[in-house]
């Protein structure tokens, strides 16, 4: 059988930052190639990258959200990118702005089906959200790692809301150890 850690798999790394001043989105757009800018559907411009492949969401307020990467490390060199495309429009920024990591989704497979239902009812309700007629995935707060999972009855996992990747691995376990103590896993 294999380890569910060893089918982590990150799916979106989500990190934020700002450049400490207000932008012409109007002005970034026309000069910057490539940029998608449409106010009426989102207030903010849209600059992909594609070596890593991301999406950076800029805001007039100067912030940036960088979304889509599947690592800390490419994020990090994404929103590297657009410095670097912002500078070259002679727009000052720091040598190193502060990124943080918002949200990691990282998926996993713990390698046979489960019954939500007993899970719901063995795990208490005080952690668990389950509606099958309005979602098919049981929803499972954790307090250590702060995270949400949601369990399917394939067995598959999606872990949201980690900061860094150890916490996926940490909720893994935390599930593994709490289902088989219930005898909820095979």
């Amino acid at each position: 059988m294999v380890d569910p850690k060893e089918t982590i798999n990150i799916e979106n790394v989500v990190a934020s930052t700002g450049i400490g001043q207000e932008l012409d989105l109007q002005t970034v757009a026309m000069d910057l190639e490539g940029a998608d800018y449409d106010p009426e559907q989102f207030p903010g411009l849209v600059y992909r990258t594609q070596e890593p492949k991301s999406a950076a969401l800029i805001f007039r307020s100067g912030k940036i959200v960088c979304t889509g990467a599947k690592s800390t490390d490419d994020v990090h060199e994404a929103l590297y990118i657009v410095f670097d495309k912002l500078r070259d429009l002679q727009i000052p920024i720091e040598e190193d702005p502060e990124i943080t990591v918002q949200n990691i989704v990282t998926s996993a497979d713990l390698g046979k089906s489960l019954n939500l239902n007993a899970i719901a009812i063995g795990l208490g309700l005080e952690n668990i959200e389950y509606e099958p007629e309005q979602f098919p995935g049981l929803v499972y707060r954790l307090d250590e790692p702060d995270v949400v999972a949601l369990l399917f009855g394939s067995g598959k996992l999606v872990i949201t809301g980690g900061k860094e990747p150890a916490d996926a691995q940490a909720a893994v376990e935390v599930i593994t150890d709490r289902l088989s103590d219930l005898g909820l896993l095979g």
